[in-house]
Order: structure tokens, then sequence, then C-alpha cells
């Protein structure tokens, strides 16, 4: 009996720890990101991001945006801009996403503070698909180097 009181209050603990750790990031809209980023002197993650049915986006929300060590990176030397793609893009929105050419889908872009992409060793550090834990946080560190510069 004991073992099974345990074991719930340990699957119950680990269940809302994932619910919780999923709103680890405050992402801010793209003018007001871009403001803050500006006032800051902080480099941009910049999602353009459909969420729930895209595979993509979920992965990133479960496996990268929900780690406690990424979402601390971010929290600490980035300005988080998510783009909801299921709503109506405003014209700055959308000509940002025409700008590097996300074809009204899925795209993570990194910004200097002045809202350039960032590239490393002459690599734009942009992506349509899902990027693994481990090389995001290797992205975080190289993105926030080059924008430093």
């Amino acid at each position: 009996m004991k073992r099974t009181v345990f074991f719930v209050f340990v699957i119950g603990l680990f269940l809302s720890s994932s619910v919780f750790a999923a709103d680890l990031v405050n992402w801010y809209t793209l003018k007001d990101g871009m403001e803050r980023a500006k006032a800051e002197k902080k480099p941009v993650v910049l999602d353009f991001f459909y969420g729930k049915g895209c595979p993509r986006c979920e992965f990133l929300e479960r496996e990268v945006y929900s780690n406690a060590l990424i979402a601390k990176k971010i929290k600490d030397d980035f300005i988080p801009i998510r783009i909801d793609l299921s709503k109506k893009l405003s014209p700055e929105e959308q000509s940002l996403g025409e700008k590097y050419n996300f074809k009204n889908d899925c795209l993570l872009i990194f910004l200097d503070a002045r809202g350039d992409l960032v590239k490393e060793a002459g690599k734009k550090l942009c992506f349509i698909d899902k990027v693994d834990p481990g090389e995001f946080i290797k992205y975080l560190d190289a993105a926030k180097a080059q924008a430093a510069k």
C-alpha cells in the first residue's frame, strides 16, 4: 500500500512539474520584445510558432522550452519572442517572416538587439525543423557570443 501511494505521489509530482515547466519561458510579442531587446541590449530568440497539432512546435515546447537549463539561459540572456502563426499576423510580423523566407510556416531565428540575424561561423542561426535540446543550448551560447560582438 505504501509503495502504491509513493508511486502515485511521484507520478503526480512528475506530471505537475511537466505542466509548470512548459511555462518557464515568458514570451513577448514582436513589438514589446524588440523594444525590450534594444533597451536591455539582449539578443532575441524568435519563434514563428503554431502550437498544438504541429509536431515541431509540440517537440520544442515539450523538449526544449520546458528544459529548466534552456529556460534559464533564455530568461537570463535573451528576449524570447513568439509569433503565433495560428492567428492573423501583423504587417510587421508578416514582413519579418518574409524577410527570412518563412513561407507562413514555423521558423526559429536568433536576432541581435538591433534585430539583425545572428550568424555563427558564417552560418545563419535559422531553423525550420525541431532542434535537439543539446544543440539548442549550443545555439544559445553561440548566438549570445555573436550578438555581443
